[in-house]
C-alpha cells in the first residue's frame, strides 16, 4: 500500500488551503488525485472534529447568519431519476462573529426547515450568553431561533429589495443580483441594536469561501462528487480560516 510521506502530505493539504483544485495539487505535489482527494477527506473529518470540540462556551455578542450555495455531482435543473440523491444544489449554513470573523457553527445541506433548525441549535449548544443575531429574510430562520434559543435573544432581519430584471438589465446581472434599490431592517424578537442589524460581514466571508475554495468557485467545473468531500473541504477550510489564516 502507498502512502504519502510527511512533507508531501504537508504539501498538499497547504495547496488545498490555497484554493488550488485536485488536479492543480497533483501536479504541484506530485502525489496522485485518487490519494489527495483521500487525504482531503481524512484530513477534513478530523478538522470537523476538532471544531466542534474547540469552540464550545463561547461568549460572542454579535453574530451573523447566511447561506452560499454550490451544487454535488450536477445543477438541480441537470437531475434526472437516476442521479444520486445527494446530487443537485447543497447549501452551506455558517453563522459568523461578526467582531472577530471568526466562523461558529456551520452546516452542510440543502436549504430546508430541517437543516435550518439543525443548524440554529448547533449554534445555541455552543453559546453561554445572550447574543444578538442578524440573518436575512428566510422564513425558517424565526422558528428555529425561537426553538433554540427561546426568549434569551436579540434577532433582526434585514431585507434587501432588488431592481427588477427590466430595470437592472438582466444580461448584465445574469450571474449576480441586480441592483438593491431599498433595505429593510425588521426586529423579530427581542431589543437588538439597530447600528449593528447587517449581514455584510457574513456575506464577504461567502467571498473567501468561494475564492479559497475551487468547489465553491462559481463557473468551474471544479465541483464536489460527493457530499462527504464537500464536507471535508469546508470542515478545512474553517479550520485553516479560524485557527491559521
Amino acid at each position: 500500500m502507498n502512502v504519502l510521506n510527511p512533507d508531501t502530505r504537508t504539501r498538499v493539504v497547504a495547496a488545498l488551503t490555497e484554493g488550488c483544485s485536485i488536479r492543480s495539487t497533483e501536479r504541484l505535489t506530485g502525489a496522485h488525485r485518487d490519494s489527495i482527494m483521500r487525504l482531503g477527506l481524512r484530513v477534513g473529518q478530523g478538522c470537523e472534529r476538532l471544531h466542534d470540540s474547540m469552540f464550545r462556551d463561547l461568549n460572542v455578542s454579535l453574530i451573523e447568519l447566511d447561506e452560499i450555495w454550490s451544487f454535488i455531482g450536477c445543477k438541480q435543473a441537470h437531475r434526472t431519476p437516476e442521479s444520486p440523491g445527494f446530487f443537485g444544489d447543497c447549501y452551506t449554513w455558517t453563522a459568523l462573529d461578526a467582531t472577530n470573523k471568526a466562523i461558529l457553527s456551520y452546516r452542510v445541506g440543502n436549504r430546508s426547515r430541517i437543516d435550518c433548525a439543525e443548524f440554529i441549535w448547533d449554534l445555541r449548544t455552543r453559546l453561554v450568553n445572550h447574543c444578538q443575531l442578524t440573518s436575512d429574510g428566510y422564513a425558517p430562520y424565526p422558528p428555529a431561533i425561537r426553538a433554540a434559543f427561546g426568549y434569551d435573544v436579540d434577532y433582526a432581519q434585514i431585507k434587501k429589495i432588488f431592481a427588477s430584471d427590466a430595470e437592472s438589465g438582466a444580461a448584465a446581472h445574469r450571474y449576480s443580483p441586480g441592483r438593491v434599490i431599498e433595505i429593510e431592517k425588521e426586529t423579530i424578537f427581542g431589543m437588538p441594536d439597530e447600528s449593528k442589524i447587517t449581514t455584510s460581514h457574513v456575506e464577504r466571508s461567502n467571498l473567501t469561501i468561494r475564492m479559497q475554495m475551487r468547489r465553491f468557485t462559481r463557473l468551474t467545473n471544479a465541483f464536489s462528487r460527493k457530499v462527504e468531500n464537500h464536507s471535508a473541504a469546508f470542515a478545512l477550510f474553517v479550520a485553516n480560516y479560524n485557527l491559521c489564516a
